[in-house]
């Protein structure tokens, strides 16, 4: 693996955190150990500062150190804002960039934009987002992107578009681009599109959204007839998958399968149980990861920790509610997250089982320590990057992957010093 994952910078950008090179690294938590005990990472007072959670360690974990010392190498560089990132079976790296370009790196090199991609309407937080491949892509050579379309007046939602990426290393191609999903209703908004696609074990497709920030969408992500604010379970061909919560309920989206969420811009698959773990934006606090269950409602906007942008309590300043679920954890202040990873390599033995998200507010990355399903640590690494982080995934190496929100961005390899 290692010639494939080369890093195209002169030098590496080395950040130690922890203890000094040269210490061993051992797992801070393991299924069934105890919780952690201490001081949290987070000092500064909550937004929300009469709130209180709903039961012990749903939020402020304890903080841990994993003391390993983190070489950061430049990878890819001189991109225009990458959102998402995908391993291929052969070891190339799929690159989507906001913009509207879908870029591929391989033996060292940086293709050109590929021709080919749907319509895309690039405003505000808009743009070509999340990517997915195809669990069965050495037969069928099918990738998956998300984005934002745009309509008539102004009106917006997220679309999933599939494609084949042929040829050899250098001479990529797209063919047989058809946009299989649309989220409905279109809303006049270019915020909150969600965007993360995931395959689950099924080889059944994720797609997540958003409730597009405006005060309307924000009531649709509490409304069945809409794919607003909600998660949703399609095949490969953007039929409902089977076995959905609300299959044969009329008027309900194609693949419903949660609702009640704000903005999902991170999300992954547990690798031990097979669940939809997400972590979305809050307003000025509030910052949820969710273990998404079929037919459960997340609440929002109708609970939620944090307050609203301008100030002032969030629909009453409600946190719980009977038929709502609560987030298995969450942080005030925010961290703006976007892109997550669960890390089960063997590069970092001291980060097994752990969940990783990116930063973009506070521009770390943190890394959550798992008990079953409790956050019973909390880690920031990379404290002196400064860059925000836009997606996080584990490549083939078992090094981190790094998207940096950057109009000059680069895609960041972390691994042990």
């Amino acid at each position: 693996m290692t010639r494939l994952l080369t890093a195209t910078a002169a030098a590496a950008l080395l950040v130690a955190c922890g203890s000094q090179p040269g210490v061993a690294q051992t797992p801070s938590a393991v299924p069934g150990a105890p919780a952690q005990t201490g001081a949290p990472v987070q000092t500064a007072g909550p937004q929300g500062k009469d709130q209180k959670p709903a039961f012990a360690g749903q939020t402020r974990a304890p903080e841990v150190r994993s003391n390993v010392a983190l070489a950061v190498t430049p990878h890819v560089t001189g991109l225009a804002k990458p959102w998402g990132l995908a391993f291929l079976p052969d070891g190339a790296l799929v690159i989507s960039e906001k913009g509207g370009r879908l870029r591929v790196f391989e033996s060292g090199k940086l293709s050109e934009a590929l021709a080919g991609l749907p319509a895309i309407d690039v405003r505000g937080q808009g743009g070509l987002l999340g990517l997915a491949v195809d669990p069965a892509f050495a037969r069928n050579g099918r990738i998956y992107m998300s984005y934002s379309e745009g309509g008539a007046d102004g009106m917006t939602n997220t679309a999933v578009a599939r494609a084949r990426l042929t040829g050899p290393a250098g001479q990529r191609r797209l063919s047989e681009v058809s946009t299989i999903w649309r989220q409905g209703p279109q809303v006049k908004s270019v915020q909150h599109y969600g965007g993360r696609l995931v395959f689950d074990r099924q080889g059944m497709l994720f797609v997540v959204t958003g409730d597009r920030s405006v005060p309307d969408g924000r009531k649709l992500a509490q409304n069945l007839d809409g794919a607003v604010g909600k998660v949703v379970r399609i095949t490969t061909d953007g039929k409902p998958a089977p076995g959905g919560p609300y299959a044969g309920q009329a008027g309900t989206p194609p693949g419903l399968w949660s609702i009640g969420h704000r903005n999902i811009q991170s999300a992954a698959l547990h690798p031990r149980t097979g669940d939809l773990w997400e972590v979305e934006h809050g307003t000025r606090g509030g910052d949820e990861l969710n273990i998404v269950k079929p037919g459960k409602d997340y609440g929002w906007p109708t609970i939620a920790y944090g307050i609203e942008y301008q100030g002032g309590p969030i629909n009453g300043g409600i946190t719980q509610k009977t038929g709502m679920e609560q987030p298995a954890y969450y942080w005030d202040p925010v961290i703006a997250p976007s892109g997550m990873a669960f890390y089960n390599a063997n590069l970092f033995p001291a980060w097994k089982g752990s969940l990783l998200v990116g930063g973009l507010a506070d521009k770390r990355l943190t890394r959550l320590v798992l008990n079953g399903d409790k956050v019973v640590g909390e880690e920031r690494l990379l404290a002196d990057l400064g860059e925000r982080i836009r997606d996080v995934i584990v490549g083939p190496d078992g090094a981190l992957y790094l998207a940096t929100d950057n109009d000059n961005g680069r895609v960041l390899r972390v691994a042990p010093k």
